[in-house]
């Protein structure tokens, strides 16, 4: 079956049947403005489910087996634990006022999470329900991202422009990195061997080397006819294997392919409008952007970079994450 699906008045062709396509999994879309979660089959692009959630829905992630969607409810200034084989709300953490981002530990045990609106990071033991640690970091906290290790968590603060690494047996920070003008988002690359952290208003991507904690690199984007000030790096995944990073570039509405050996952008792939965050597939094969403006998900092909499909959702999608069916 060939459909076409219209971006920023770009057309383009897909093809539901092609290689392209995701496999049998099952993604969960936090809706900011609406208040719900989107459950969209990534094989068929429908959505199955919207359900209500807490006020304001932004950061989520999944338990390591699937079981769970863990979701921030940032006005609630909670946690909702989703069950996703019944798709219903099973439980809450505490979070701390306004949790906008978090990130899981290797082992599935401790979730680490980003209080905007006071300076901290909480480290919430997953079974128990308890707070075991409250970190200070610098203004307006977002970005988390957790080595592979699972030793070392870096948060990144808005307003004092620094990545932040914190050691999680001591819960103190060890080093304070510098990076351009309002980080976003950290993503460790597989190895642990770097943090890419993501300024929004510096249009960059800081290249942090995990073993000195220096900026190694500077990723800049452009795109021609578009603004330079249009460009905010956000989102940011790389592959499993290390060697493709994908960087959603919000009211470009693209998301920049990068090669992770030689940190040049390889490609711009249109989605739709204000692209967030990202997500890959269980099999790597496909990878989904949060498209707020336009309110869709865009699925992208991993092997081509190309856009292959997009499925509309909620309000101002903001998140997602995908779990096995």
């Amino acid at each position: 079956m060939q459909a076409r699906v219209i971006f920023a008045g770009l057309v383009f062709g897909f093809a539901m049947t092609a290689a392209g396509s995701a496999g049998a999994f099952t993604a969960f879309v936090s809706n900011e403005k609406d208040n719900t979660v989107s459950i969209v089959d990534t094989e068929t692009g429908k959505v199955l489910e919207t359900m209500p959630v807490g006020q304001r829905p932004r950061g989520i992630t999944i338990s390591h087996d699937g079981k769970f969607v863990y979701l921030c409810a940032s006005d609630d200034d909670t946690i909702e634990v989703i069950d996703t084989a019944t798709r219903k709300i099973v439980g809450t953490l505490p979070s701390g006022p306004d949790p906008e981002l978090f990130v899981l530990s290797p082992d599935g045990k401790t979730l680490y999470v980003a209080n905007e609106d006071d300076n901290l990071v909480t480290v919430i033991d997953i079974e128990s329900g308890d707070v075991l640690a409250e970190v200070p970091v610098g203004v307006e906290p977002e970005g988390m991202g957790i080595s592979p290790d699972g030793k070392t968590m870096v948060n990144t603060s808005e307003t004092t422009n620094m990545a932040h690494f914190i050691d999680t047996e001591s819960h103190e920070i060890t080093d304070n990195v510098l990076v351009d003008a309002r980080p976003r988002f950290a993503e460790f690359k597989p190895d642990g061997s770097e943090v890419w952290v993501s300024a929004e208003i510096g249009g960059t991507v800081s290249v942090i080397d995990n073993a000195s904690r220096s900026v190694k690199q500077k990723i800049s984007f452009a795109i021609p006819g578009l603004r330079s000030e249009a460009i905010q790096p956000v989102g940011i995944r790389i592959t499993a294997d290390g060697k493709k990073a994908y960087v959603a570039l919000g009211p470009a509405n693209r998301v920049a392919v990068v090669d992770t050996a030689t940190y040049k952008v390889e490609k711009y792939v249109l989605v739709g409008q204000r692209v967030w965050q990202l997500a890959f597939t269980p099999d790597q094969k496909t990878i989904i952007s949060t498209n707020g403006v336009s309110n869709d998900i865009t699925f992208i092909d991993v092997a081509s970079d190309e856009a292959v499909q997009s499925v509309t959702v909620g309000a101002l999608p903001w998140g997602v994450v995908v779990s096995p069916k």
